[in-house]
């Protein structure tokens, strides 16, 4: 506030929170709207009863700060913000590994993207998309947590009830026995991901197995994953994420 009142001015008895609503009222109808829950579901659901491919992707910091690295933010800075990139899949942010993710984020049929606008998050997701490219007006997009929405709204397991499941990642095995135990059919599980230079042995072997939708938790190379096994196999592929994590240990319940 303080910046935007004149030398030797007052402004008196108009709190903060009145100037923001006032100002928010002006940007009000630039509003976008994210795909809710259900909607989300019912795409999935759809895609499956036709037997169509779809995938559904979702952005945090590691694959932001991925396509950041000397492109919006030097390499060097995007390393002391994200000392996790490895563990995520991404041991170095190259050119070749940006330009396969910016790829698979145009491509995808939906796109998870963070409400928060914090630095490493919004504060990323907008500089990114132009840099690359990526008119996000013609993404449809919701939330980057779509996946514990779909769980903490009930919608997850009758999406799969019914279904033929691929389980991928680092907790397919839990992850697998756990569906099975409440009556999913899973017809495969795929071990860890060893980064994003192993995606294409990973879609290879994908392609041995029969399935009709893949969850899979991958960290940054589920996005390019989602999007080769929805546009080269054919099916339905959806970013599962870290809830693969919180339902093997019990954090959370399906």
């Amino acid at each position: 506030m303080a910046q935007h009142i004149p030398p030797d001015h007052i402004l008196p008895a108009v709190a903060a929170a009145d100037l923001i609503a006032a100002g928010f009222r002006q940007y009000a109808p630039s509003l976008t709207r994210l795909a809710s829950p259900h909607e989300v579901a019912d795409q999935i659901r759809g895609a499956l009863d036709a037997q169509r491919p779809l995938s559904v992707v979702r952005l945090g910091d590691g694959e932001l700060l991925t396509l950041a690295a000397d492109t919006v933010l030097p390499g060097e800075q995007v390393q002391e913000l994200a000392p996790f990139l490895p563990y995520a899949g991404v041991p170095r942010s190259v050119p070749e590994i940006r330009a396969a993710l910016a790829e698979a984020i145009q491509g995808a049929d939906w796109v998870g993207v963070p409400i928060s606008r914090a630095p490493t998050f919004q504060g990323l997701l907008f500089p990114v998309m132009r840099h690359f490219g990526i008119d996000w007006s013609r993404l449809k997009l919701t939330s980057s947590t779509i996946n514990y929405s779909l769980h903490q709204t009930g919608l997850l397991l009758p999406i799969l009830q019914g279904r033929h499941v691929l389980v991928i990642g680092s907790q397919a095995s839990g992850l697998g026995a756990l569906l099975l135990s409440h009556g999913i059919h899973v017809t495969g599980m795929i071990g860890s991901v060893a980064g994003v230079m192993d995606v294409p042995r990973v879609v290879q072997e994908t392609a041995a197995h029969s399935f009709d939708i893949a969850l899979v938790a991958a960290g940054v190379p589920a996005v390019i994953l989602c999007r080769r096994i929805a546009g080269e196999l054919g099916r339905v592929a959806l970013d599962f994420g870290h809830l693969a994590d919180k339902l093997v240990t019990g954090e959370l319940h399906l």
